[in-house]
């Protein structure tokens, strides 16, 4: 039995989906398309969680997938999650999925916020009004779910429907605003809060402002309140007293060997980890932003910005996502409705900076401007968004003329995050730093100390290894940027592989204390503009063969090179006009 989950974006499709199949599902894509196929199993049922779409008209890749689904492959039963208290916008998709001639069940999801919101809606009365079964659920408590799985067991489900598509879209609304009316009580217009926020928050004169405020004050919690203490908590108490425990077990071993352990494993490794509370940190504030309905707004505020050089603000979606993550950021660029915008989306993308910076910034911004960290890793950020605009306006008018497209974002009720939710959130992005610091940073590490410890003749001293004879003959391109130094350049090659390693491999060429020797060899000038390279640098190798696999080898190697020809141009204007000003 093939089950079909059929709902807008945001009704808690994938919450169900997951709770029906637990760990028995896997990810793939659609056949021909580059838009997530999820399936899994649930008994002998197989569930295939369809893409969230608002309607059927095959404008985007999910809605294509979606009717091509329905249309060929015919599943046994379509369960059809509906917002409760977003009924009339979830209906239409529901009118149009009535014509497929397949059992249709409704799972009437989000009661409990649609209560909150002075909606009460009858059951029972609704399924009279459509025609179909109507299964009350609240998938986030896992209320109403055996319920659910027992009804589409008994195969329930009805292929004829009163709610189909009428002669044109403004009737179907009448028809679906008739249903509704008779089906709910409570106008559900207990949006007073939330239109007061907004009122505020989205005003053309306070929108940015509160979003640079909201924004600086993510960065304060980050670095100042919480995350940097618990950094030198878990530096003290964890990882320097495991450095001296391994270092202590090993006192009879060879040199080599304590030295890879030490000066390798625990010091590239540990130099990495000890940024976990502050990253930690950091995904918490963005998550309580994201749970709290502010992040939506953001993507609007900033769409009006970007409209005014140019680019289309639906390229702002994957650039939000980037700054978790690159990867999934272009992956997201699967999402836009035309070829050439998804190209620019996922050009655009990497220039966000990606949590896998924030220990190279976290470094350098404690160590030359300690006072002003916050603002500095700010600007940062910001400046990524600054730049993505510049080059988005030069794409856009060279490599990609298109007429602009709208934005088309929900923009959900203002709530008070959960405390379980955000500590979830938190933990499955951070839970992902750690896998890579325990496989990536760890084994990059280990090559790092090997290239940094022999040459073709054997274990010399590291002035004479392969590392530095590398890192010789490319520092001299870096010596206009201020950083013109062996150990600086391949700190940057290593960090072609996960930004995360330059910092392990800093603290193995330096052969040190980072706080004591890199103030020797940066001043803040040009430790801003090596911070300004790292943002703006060729992404790491995942980044690289994740766009590889979505747009080819073409746009992969312009995305390659116009990003280190970026960061160099950039890097270059930040060093030589500060000496000029400074």
């Amino acid at each position: 039995m093939v089950i079909a989950l059929l709902g807008n974006p945001n009704v808690g499709k994938t919450t169900l989906f997951n709770l029906l199949t637990g760990s028995n599902q896997y990810v793939g894509n659609w056949p021909g398309v580059t838009v997530e196929k999820k399936e899994g199993w649930h008994g002998d049922m197989k569930v295939v969680d369809l893409p969230g779409i608002y309607a059927m008209d095959t404008y985007s890749n999910e809605e294509k997938v979606s009717k091509n689904f329905l249309t060929e492959e015919k599943p046994d039963l379509i369960v059809n999650i509906l917002d409760a208290s977003n009924l009339s916008r979830n209906l239409y998709l529901t009118s149009q999925a009535s014509e497929f001639g397949i059992p249709m069940i409704i799972a009437l999801n989000m009661l409990d916020m649609a209560k909150n919101k002075g909606i009460q809606i009858d059951p029972g009365k609704l399924s009279q009004n459509i025609g179909l079964p109507v299964i009350p659920i609240v998938a986030a408590k896992g209320q109403g779910i055996d319920e659910l799985v027992k009804q589409i067991k008994s195969g329930a489900g009805q292929v004829t429907s009163l709610l189909k598509p009428q002669a044109n879209e403004a009737r179907t609304y009448e028809k679906i605003d008739a249903i509704v009316a008779d089906s709910q009580t409570g106008e559900g217009k207990v949006h007073a809060l939330t239109d007061t926020i907004d009122r505020i928050v989205l005003h053309p004169a306070a929108a940015y402002p509160i979003f640079l405020l909201l924004l600086f004050l993510v960065f304060k919690l980050t670095f100042s309140w919480v995350g940097d203490p618990l950094s030198g908590a878990f530096e003290e108490y964890i990882i320097g007293p495991f450095g001296s425990l391994i270092d202590h077990l090993l006192v009879n071993s060879s040199d080599w060997f304590r030295s890879l352990v030490i000066d390798g494993v625990i010091g590239g490794v540990g130099s990495v980890l000890v940024f976990l509370p502050i990253i930690m940190t950091l995904f918490f504030g963005i998550s309580v932003l994201e749970e709290s309905g502010y992040m939506a707004r953001a993507a609007l505020i900033m769409d009006r910005l970007m409209r005014r050089v140019g680019l289309s603000g639906k390229a702002f979606i994957p650039m939000i996502i980037g700054f978790g993550c690159s990867v999934p950021a272009i992956m997201s660029a699967r999402t836009l409705e035309s070829e050439k915008d998804r190209k620019l989306a996922a050009l655009l993308a990497p220039l966000m900076s990606c949590n896998a910076r924030l220990p190279v910034y976290m470094l350098f911004s404690s160590l030359f401007f300690a006072r002003y960290q916050e603002l500095v890793v700010m600007s940062l950020y910001l400046l990524g968004v600054f730049i993505a605009f510049i080059v988005g306006l030069i794409f856009k008018n060279t490599l990609f003329r298109k007429e602009e497209e709208p934005l088309l974002i929900e923009l959900p009720d203002y709530q008070i995050p959960r405390l379980k939710s955000l500590v979830r959130n938190t933990w499955d992005k951070g839970k992902g730093f750690i896998r890579k610091a325990s496989t990536i940073i760890f084994s990059l590490s280990v090559l790092v100390w090997f290239l940094s410890n022999f040459n073709f003749t054997g274990m010399v001293d590291i002035p004479d290894s392969l590392l530095a004879g590398l890192g010789t003959v490319t520092a001299p391109l870096l010596a206009p940027l201020g950083f013109g130094t062996w150990q600086a350049s391949v700190s940057l090659i290593a960090g072609l592989m996960a930004k995360e390693v330059v910092i392990s491999t800093m603290e193995i060429v330096y052969q040190g204390d980072l706080t004591q020797i890199l103030p020797t060899v940066f001043n803040p000038l040009s430790a801003y503009a090596f911070l300004v390279f790292v943002l703006l640098y060729t992404p790491c190798v995942a980044v690289i063969a994740t766009f590889k696999k979505e747009f080819g080898t073409r746009m992969m190697l312009l995305s390659v090179s116009y990003q280190l020809g970026l960061a160099w141009i950039v890097s270059f204007l930040v060093y030589q006009l500060g000496q000029l000003i400074f």
